[in-house]
């Protein structure tokens, strides 16, 4: 079983998730008392957010970067960013380390080609929603990204920022998020990219029945594929 890299705390809500899911899946695959071995490297998120109001692109991508190298360094066989948005310096990243980056677009591309699905919406923050690092990815695979008006990505990205990197979960986000993705839905999407790996703890599958995407689920099982690959 190889180490999985985890550079966490972007934010520390869904960091615990990754966590969970790795662990819980690679026991379902293996059995007994077998779970996952991880390193994880969780950055302080209000480092991070001061630096993206500062826009300081470039100092973002030296802590991942330092956080990637010190995960390889101590055996990760790969490492993960836990973040939607953070992927906006993957190439970076995958650059700087000599193990494998498993991309969390590509492995929800491999999902939603899996339902042969062409046209998805995308939440997330604005920088994942407006920039075009996490859409051109899925281009690349033949899925085309829709993502909601200004007003809703404003009212998003505040929700994520607010609300959920604090794991505060409100009834009345979530009724807001669900007539988000109606209106997405009205215009021709098949399933919808839960973008940002807090947006789990908001929106389940059960509370629509247009698919959604668990972006944290899906990363998580592409680490356990990776780590207990041969």
């Amino acid at each position: 079983m190889k180490t999985i890299g985890l550079v966490g705390g972007t934010s520390w809500a869904s960091t615990i998730d990754y966590y969970r899911i790795i662990n819980e899946e690679t026991n379902n695959r293996r059995g007994g008392l077998s779970f996952a071995k991880i390193v994880l490297y969780s950055l302080d998120y209000g480092e991070i957010h001061a630096l993206s109001l500062k826009e300081d692109v470039d100092g973002i991508c030296s802590l991942l970067i330092g956080a990637a190298r010190n995960l390889e360094s101590i055996g990760a066989g790969c490492v993960l960013l836990c973040a939607n948005t953070m992927h906006m310096h993957a190439d970076a990243v995958q650059n700087a380390v000599g193990v494998p980056l498993v991309h969390i677009a590509v492995a929800t591309a491999i999902e939603i080609k899996k339902k042969k699905m062409t046209t998805v919406g995308l939440l997330g923050t604005k920088l994942t929603m407006e920039l075009d690092f996490y859409k051109k990815r899925l281009l690349e695979e033949g899925i085309t990204a829709i993502v909601p008006s200004l007003e809703d990505r404003n009212f998003i990205h505040h929700a994520i920022d607010t609300e959920l990197v604090k794991s505060l979960v409100l009834p009345e986000t979530r009724s807001r998020f669900l007539k988000i993705i109606d209106a997405l839905r009205a215009q021709g999407v098949e399933g919808v990219i839960l973008g940002c790996t807090e947006i789990p703890l908001l929106i389940k599958q059960s509370d629509t029945d247009l698919p959604v995407f668990d972006t944290t689920r899906i990363h998580s099982l592409a680490a356990v594929d990776f780590a207990l690959s041969a």
